[in-house]
């Protein structure tokens, strides 16, 4: 899976987030788990969707020189902190595997390789085995969920 993450030449994780607006984070929020990034790419994507725009949609990639580092505590770390402040959700993927339509869905569940909604524990697998097994697609199927009710908006009392 390392290979995956490093294609480019530093280990990169890349991570979406809904729900925090498109203004990029600092690169000192991503100073986690002890490790400090050798780069912070941040990427507020265009022609968001008229359900996305308003809450926005930031990508980052967040890349590491030393190739020898186990990024799983790293990545939890991210999307904690991706949803910690504003109700949104956020994921981490391989690159080449965003798509508008495809935003969590099962056709790229397993190359989804960690997911968060605020207020919720992150889950994170560098496995591939594990991120084809039905257990994570169920997993990112409750991201999507939370994505969809993030979309959806407040519910006013008594319904809509």
């Amino acid at each position: 899976m390392y290979d995956a993450l490093s294609w480019r030449g530093p280990l990169s994780v890349n991570v979406f987030v809904v729900g925090a607006g498109n203004t990029p984070l600092p690169d000192e929020a991503f100073r986690l788990a002890g490790l400090v990034p050798d780069a912070v790419l941040p990427y507020p994507l265009q022609e968001q969707p008229e359900a996305v725009r308003p809450l926005g949609l930031v990508s980052y990639d967040v890349d590491f020189d030393d190739t020898s580092l186990d990024l799983r505590d790293y990545t939890r770390a991210v999307l904690r902190r991706l949803c910690a402040d504003t109700p949104a959700v956020a994921w981490a993927a391989f690159e080449g595997t965003f798509d508008y339509d495809e935003l969590l869905g099962d056709r790229v569940a397993d190359q989804i390789y960690g997911h968060c909604a605020h207020r919720a524990e992150p889950a994170v697998a560098q496995d591939a085995e594990v991120l084809r097994g039905e257990e994570w697609r169920r997993g990112v199927a409750g991201a999507r969920a939370a994505l969809d009710a993030l979309l959806a908006g407040p519910v006013a009392p008594g319904g809509r």
